[in-house]
């Protein structure tokens, strides 16, 4: 019973997880056709989204955790073990890629002379991190509904 309610828990947090990176992803289409003063404008709205990361931290120690907890049952613990390496994998494309950008524009509030360059490479991470994400929750939930008992 309790790894199920770690299941759930882990479902739960890396769906919540996908709700911002999803919304980037929709979004990507029309801020590429901004112009600068539009596109630093909107990109003011993200102050505050860092504190969301927390939830995709909790996707990873959760997905973690069931893959711990589901270690004597191949199939969820496989999963599981996926989901939380998707969820590192994520990070490692924030930081490799997102965090930069946010560096060379002072968190998108100077415009350098390479910001269309630097709006693809967010842009497109974060589309990238939504579909990672994506993939992430469809593993973890595999991974619960392949529990036994």
């Amino acid at each position: 019973m309790a790894t199920r309610t770690l299941a759930f828990f882990a479902i739960l947090s890396t769906a919540l997880a996908l709700v911002p990176a999803g919304a980037h992803l929709l979004e990507l289409p029309n801020k590429m056709a901004m112009t600068a003063e539009n596109y630093f404008v909107a990109q003011s709205i993200y102050r505050a989204w860092a504190f969301l990361g927390i939830l995709q931290l909790l996707a990873l120690i959760l997905n973690a955790a069931l893959a711990i907890a589901a270690r004597d049952q191949r199939e969820p613990m496989v999963f599981a073990l996926a989901a939380a390496l998707g969820m590192i994998g994520s990070f490692v494309v924030f930081f490799v890629f997102t965090f930069p950008t946010n560096q060379a524009t002072t968190n998108w509030t100077v415009v350098p002379d390479n910001w269309e360059a630097l709006r693809a490479q967010w842009e497109y991470s974060h589309a990238f991190n939504a579909l990672i994400i994506l993939a992430v929750l469809c593993s973890s939930i595999r991974a619960g509904l392949a529990l036994r008992g």
